[in-house]
Parts: C-alpha cells; structure tokens; sequence
C-alpha cells in the first residue's frame, strides 16, 4: 500500500491518468492526497472533478483558490474571469452534486500514522497543528452550514492577512482561507502578501516564504502543498514538499509517495502559458 500526493491539477486529467498509469496506482490497495485546485484553466475541469470525486475513499483532496473561487460563481459571489475554465461545471446536469462535494472538502487534512499534513498553500508559520487545525474545522463548518450566499459573498478578500485582528467568526474564516488557500510570502511580522509571486531569488528581500520564516510553529512536522508553480523543482524545503510543478503551463504534474518520499513525473502538454509568455 503506497500514499501518492498529487499536483494540482487545474482542469489537466490526461496527465493525471498517464501519472497514474506510471505509478502503476492500485486503487484496491493505494491512496491519492491531492492538493487541490482540481478545476479551472485547464481544458477538463468538468471531467476532473468528477474523476476525482468518483475515487470515493481512494482520495483525499483539500480545497484550493480556485476551488475556493468556482464555489463562489456557483452562488453568485463571485464573476468567471476571462481564461476560466468553469462553465462546463456550472451548467453541467450533475453541477449541483458535484458543487456540494466539492464544498464538504476539508481545507487541511493530517494523517497520524503517516505523520504527514497535506494543505493547498501552507500553514501560516506562527500556527501549531492544533491551531491550524483549529481554524480549518471552524472555517470548513461554516462553509458548510451557513446561508452559502452569505458566506461567500464576505469569505474573499485581502483585508484578513495577520493572524491578529480578526475580531468576527468571518474575519477568523477569511484569514483561514488566505492562509490555505492563497499564502506564500509573510512580512517579518507574520502578515501574508498577495502581490508577490515570483520565485524566493526573484522576490522583495523583505518578504519571506512561509516555510522559511523563523521559529515555524511547525518545522519539525511534515507538510505538503501545491499552489506555487514558479517556486522551482520538487524537492523538501524545511520539512515542506511543493507539488505543483505547473502541468497548467506545460511543465510537469507530479506525485509524491509519503511513505519514502519518492518523487515520480510525467511531462504535460501544456494547457496555457502564464501572463506575459509568448
């Protein structure tokens, strides 16, 4: 039995099936922790969600910002953006099913026997565990009881960026979200930063990834995550895995077996090239 997390997969399920062809997944004996965004920009995001969900217990996957976001066009808070690939799902017959499970997933999920916690974008470096954990269960109830117009219409936002000064049940949750979902860089004082996006050497020197920043809560507990395609190579970073290599943009989708931490690869076509490419 063999543990296999994914990279994010952004609407790509051609290589998500020749990875686990090369992987030789055993569904009878194997499982897949995916990192989320499982949708958008991609050319299947319709035929990826509803793989991944028809894997039933073989898979666990957390919810990304783009998972995050087509939530939010599914009930009216949010506006398709022009290279989204997400109308297939909201007019799909079986839209509303798969909406309602991609809501029940978790935003963090750790795994004690393994000893490993699998997150979209990080967790923010002044949480332990049990804090993180703390605001993912509260965050993932109120996802999924409140009035969902309600919730979604206040949840987005850069306005919540320090663990600080959250002084309401949707400050708290909006701040969750920015640091599973969306984090990269802190500012010295723990406050996240939405602009950057580049690459460490090619940063401001004032910003910090999260995994780098001193007196981690949680540097001695291993973590893996996606969301950051322009970071470099898969490799461990501080107790930390980066997964998503950026199979969106014709790089690679990776899988990462947990037990050993074996790295495996397939090289992608290319769905989309980022701004600014030619």
């Amino acid at each position: 039995m063999a543990t296999y997390a994914i990279g994010d997969l952004q609407g790509c399920l051609d290589p998500l099936e020749a990875l686990l062809e090369q992987i030789q997944f055993d569904p009878a004996a194997d499982r897949l922790w995916f990192v989320g965004d499982l949708v958008n920009r991609g050319p299947q995001s319709l035929e990826a969600l509803r793989f991944v969900r028809d894997l039933g217990e073989r898979a666990i996957t957390v919810l990304g910002n783009h998972d995050i976001h087509l939530l939010g066009c599914y009930f009216g808070t949010r506006v398709a953006r022009g290279r989204d690939t997400l109308e297939p799902i909201l007019t799909a017959e079986d839209g509303d099913e798969l909406i309602d499970w991609l809501r029940r997933r978790p935003l963090l999920h750790h795994d004690p026997t393994l000893d490993w916690t699998l997150v979209h974008a990080g967790i923010h470096p002044a949480w332990d565990l049990e804090t993180a954990q703390t605001a993912a269960r509260e965050t993932e109830t109120a996802m999924r009881t409140t009035e969902p117009v309600a919730f979604f219409g206040e949840i987005f936002g850069n306005q919540s960026d320090h663990p600080d000064g959250n002084p309401t049940p949707i400050d708290r949750q909006r701040f969750a979200i920015n640091v599973f979902t969306r984090m990269r860089y802190c500012q010295a004082d723990g406050r996240l930063d939405f602009a950057e996006k580049r690459p460490p050497a090619d940063a401001d020197p004032a910003l910090t990834p999260w995994f780098a920043m001193p007196e981690r809560a949680m540097a001695d507990q291993r973590i893996v995550f996606g969301h950051w395609s322009s970071l470099g190579p898969a490799r461990a970073r501080a107790n930390t895995w980066d997964i998503d290599q950026g199979c969106l943009w014709g790089h690679q989708l990776t899988a990462l077996r947990l037990e050993d931490e074996a790295l495996f690869a397939i090289d992608c076509p290319g769905a989309q090239k980022p701004k600014g490419a030619k």
